[in-house]
This record gives structure tokens, C-alpha cells and sequence, in this order.
């Protein structure tokens, strides 16, 4: 499902269709922080703000 075009209503509202009744408030919680993080990347990397596996093992600790 491509939700780059897609309100965050819309994708919680077809989120919700997805998910069994039996889920818990926490775990819907769960599903939308991984939904806004993956967005957030993506967002990131269409502006270019992005690092090189390079910087990133500069910044990790050996």
C-alpha cells in the first residue's frame, strides 16, 4: 500500500480496518509510532537528509 500521498487519517482509518478486534490500545499505539517513524524516514530521505554508512561508523563507538 503506498501512503506517500495519504492523509495520516486515512492510513490510521484503513490501520484499524487491518488490525483484529482483540487488539489491545497499546499495541494500535505500537503500530501507529512504527507507521510515523517509517514516514518520517522516508520524508527524510526525499529531502536528502541522509547519511553515508561512512558517517554513521564514525559516529558508532568501536
Amino acid at each position: 500500500m503506498n501512503t506517500a500521498n495519504r492523509s495520516g487519517k486515512e492510513i490510521i482509518k484503513d490501520l484499524l480496518l487491518r488490525l483484529p478486534d482483540e487488539v489491545s490500545l497499546h499495541q494500535v499505539a505500537q503500530e501507529i509510532e512504527f507507521i510515523a517513524v517509517i514516514r518520517q524516514g522516508m520524508a527524510e530521505l526525499d529531502r536528502g537528509d541522509s547519511v553515508t554508512i561512512e558517517q554513521l561508523e564514525k559516529e558508532l563507538p568501536l
